[in-house]
């Protein structure tokens, strides 16, 4: 900074900016404020339907969003501004005391430009007037007058291009919209990306230069700025693509990292996390050097790391996608290149266990977990996980054609078999072959489809795995419920899918608990004709709002029996089905329902088939339960109490989100009644009633007869449905509330023997004949 610049500096147009932005913020807060309560929750609560509950609802969630991230934007470059324009005021007041104290001994401080000056003597003895003595000075003087001056031009240009960098670097960060980023002054978004130069430098080393005082500021600094967007991006873009698969597949190496290995092993599992939070965080950036990034990082997927025996690009990076929420596109482009190098590498799919199999000296790429990290999709698909839109994307996408396909099957019944074309899910789901992985223990390992089955929880649902959902998760929409239907058909077309692999069945268990209303439809055998009346009464006897899947009663009763042999899976729809039973009992039985959204039966319709319905379900998924405790496998009764009882804390803890329906209910038309109201009441004394008998018969610790187990069953759902039909009669005070009870009791009867009677027809051959 020129030493005039500063020294007749006019704050005033910064002082206006700083000004402005304050009233800015103000306007912001308020603006923020309204669009979460006028816009935001209201849209929650509204009578949404069609394309407005696809589109609009979505909208508006995301508007109300942006405008809290525009007041989140607006008070960092206040805080910015204000802060920089305090401190080059304070610099100013600085140089100009300097200067006068330098007059005061005969010496002046002139600006030479170009960012230089020069301190002279201001009045030379020989030139001063008649009777004066200039003040004196020696070198010291000068010396000291010119370093004070250097230091204070030197923190103002700091100042000033930490500001413009700051604020650049705020600005690039989101293309369209506005940053969440939040800094409450300029230092402290400064010290971030000086920060994130210093550790990428770090990380630049070479592995066998690396010090455990490096790995440990590296590993202190990305924890400490696990948050900071900037910090973020500046580290991403500095250390650059090449610079990160070089450092974590560096540290890795047994043989160039030894030193650093022996000392810091125990604690590459943080540093993993810690990486992959920050480089996820930096992929939302919009701005170019993070775009040229992310298509470089794809680029360098198929290529080695570090050498021709070193690994590939995507498994280094795959496995720093086991943590972090990702950007979809970077995901999605990702995903196709990934899948892209599967194909070449395993003839299209048919021997992807060759292709990734882990060798005895191949560097361990993963340190969260007991797998080795050989295998790219293992990470990848836990990234998607926690990414449902691009999980979404991927599944559907297709893998091989018709014409590319190694793989065939009979599709046509007449014996011959032909070339099929796969989705990556029917891939990944039905002829993937895994390759081997075991742990020090020498037990297989099945980590990849684990994350196969979480991914696949998030591309279902709309929200990461293992998360429940919100009034603001979306309804589904085309791809999820496409996607659903498919696991539905492969499930059962083989129930060995997931019976054999009972780890994914919890992420199947959560699935089918959120498209219950679609499961509740499939089980009345009416055909979905959008022109048909009879499937017109069966969409408002259970609403769904967006896309709902297409479901046919055998895939559906294969389904659950298969899902009702694991325990977790069985809870979490069971509980849901008779959640989302009292649910309906409480919509239908409100007497402010429109009439164009009801039900066009009677009461006693109504409440019969709804109770009967949720028999068939509950029935369907007891026999599965059945099966695991007497068939071959000989699951522990015990646990299956245990898993229900589980999921009252979960209950507790979701208010307003009827959990273990999803969105598909949640967002129906008159949501109101749903999500508040005497729906609280009804739902509250229903799962009281459910979790009071869970925990009776595991205090009591009175084990189940081998034959009474679906008979238990039948029983408590029947008293619960009784339960619910007269709570929801209760709280809307209706007139029959003497007579829903029976109404419940003969449709839930009869809805477990028709579950008894659908396994026996449609699903012989997954259950043992009990003696």
């Amino acid at each position: 900074m020129d030493l005039d610049t500063l020294r007749f500096a006019n704050f005033s147009l910064l002082d206006d900016a700083v000004e402005d932005w304050s009233r800015i913020v103000t306007h912001l807060k308020t603006l923020s404020d309204d669009a979460e309560k006028g816009l935001h929750q209201a849209a929650n609560k509204a009578n949404w339907a069609g394309e407005n509950q696809k589109v609009t609802k979505e909208f508006i969630g995301k508007t109300a969003g942006e405008f809290t991230d525009a007041h989140t934007q607006a008070s960092s470059v206040h805080g910015i501004l204000s802060d920089t324009a305090g401190e080059l005021k304070s610099y100013r007041t600085q140089l100009n005391d300097a200067i006068e104290r330098g007059l005061k001994k005969n010496l002046t401080v002139l600006d030479t430009g170009n960012g230089t000056f020069t301190v002279t003597m201001n009045v030379h003895p020989d030139r001063a007037a008649a009777g004066h003595t200039p003040p004196e000075h020696d070198e010291s003087d000068v010396t000291a007058l010119r370093d004070e001056v250097q230091g204070i031009l030197k923190k103002a240009t700091t100042s000033d291009t930490s500001a413009k960098t700051v604020l650049t670097a705020l600005a690039d960060r989101s293309k369209y919209g506005f940053s969440d980023a939040s800094y409450a002054n300029r230092d402290e978004a400064a010290d971030a990306l000086k920060e994130a130069d210093e550790l990428a430098a770090l990380a630049k080393k070479r592995p066998e230069d690396l010090t455990p005082a490096d790995f440990d500021k590296i590993n202190a600094g990305l924890k400490k700025y696990a948050n900071d967007p900037l910090f973020a991006e500046r580290f991403a873009t500095v250390l650059g693509p090449e610079g990160v698969l070089e450092f974590w597949s560096g540290i890795n190496d047994p043989h160039a990292a030894a030193r650093l290995g022996q000392a810091r092993l125990d604690d590459y599992d943080d540093l993993q996390r810690n990486l992959g939070l920050t480089l996820a965080d930096a992929t939302q950036s919009d701005s170019a050097a993070m775009t040229s990034w992310k298509g470089r990082m794809i680029a360098l997927g198929d290529r080695r790391i570090g050498g021709e025996t070193g690994p590939m690009g995507f498994q280094v990076m795959s496995n720093l996608m086991r943590t972090g929420d990702y950007d979809d596109q970077f995901l999605k482009s990702y995903g196709t290149a990934l899948m892209t190098t599967e194909r070449k590498l395993t003839g299209n799919g048919e021997h992807a266990n060759l292709a990734w199999q882990h060798m005895g000296m191949d560097t361990y790429l993963n340190r969260i977990g007991d797998d080795s990290g050989d295998d790219p999709l293992t990470g990848y698909l836990k990234g998607l996980s926690n990414s449902p839109d691009a999980a979404t994307d991927f599944m559907n996408e297709p893998f091989v054609t018709k014409d590319d396909s190694p793989f065939e099957e009979d599709t046509d019944g007449n014996g011959k078999k032909g070339r099929i074309p796969l989705s990556n899910f029917q891939y990944l789901f039905e002829k993937r072959e895994w390759p081997t992985e075991t742990n020090i223990h020498g037990d297989a390992l099945h980590t990849g489809q684990n994350n196969l089955a979480l991914a696949l929880e998030a591309a279902t649902t709309g929200h990461p795995a293992g998360e429940i959902p919100t009034l603001d998760t979306p309804a589904h929409n085309a791809g999820q419920t496409r996607l659903m239907e498919s696991l539905v058909s492969s499930i059962s077309d083989d129930p060995e899918r997931l019976t054999k692999n009972g780890y994914m069945s919890d992420s199947v268990g959560q699935i089918a608990s959120e498209y219950l209303p679609d499961i509740n439809r499939a089980t009345t055998n009416v055909s979905p004709n959008p022109n048909s009346y009879s499937w017109q009464q069966i969409e408002h006897l259970f609403p769904v709002s967006g896309s709902s899947a297409q479901l046919g009663h055998m895939d559906v009763t294969r389904f659950l029996v298969a899902v009702g042999q694991n325990p977790e899976a069985y809870a979490a729809v069971d509980v849901g089905q008779k959640k989302y039973m009292t649910n309906l009992m409480d919509y239908h039985l409100n007497p402010d329902l429109p009439d164009d959204l009801r039900y066009h039966g009677s009461m006693e319709s109504t409440v019969t088939e709804i109770a009967h319905r949720s028999g068939v379900v509950s029935g369907e998924l007891a026999i599965g339960r059945q099966e695991a405790v007497l068939g071959p496998a000989k699951e522990k009764d015990g646990d299956y109490d245990h898993a229900v009882s589980q999921w009252q804390n979960v209950i507790n803890g979701a208010v307003g989100t009827g959990i273990g329906v999803g969105t598909s209910f949640i967002a129906s038309p008159a949501v109101g009644a749903v999500a508040g109201g005497a729906a609280g009441t009804v739902s509250s004394v229903v799962m009281g009633e459910l979790f009071q008998d869970v925990e009776g018969d595991n205090l009591s610790g009175a084990g189940q007869d081998a034959g009474s187990i679906w008979d238990t069953s039948a029983r408590k759902g029947q008293e619960l449905a009784q339960t619910a039909a007269t709570e929801a009669a209760r709280a809307h005070h209706a007139p029959y509330l003497d007579d829903v009870s029976e109404w419940a009791r003969q449709g839930y009867s009869a809805g477990s023997s028709e579950a008894d009677t659908s396994v026996n027809r449609m699903a012989d051959d997954l259950t043992t004949e009990i003696s």
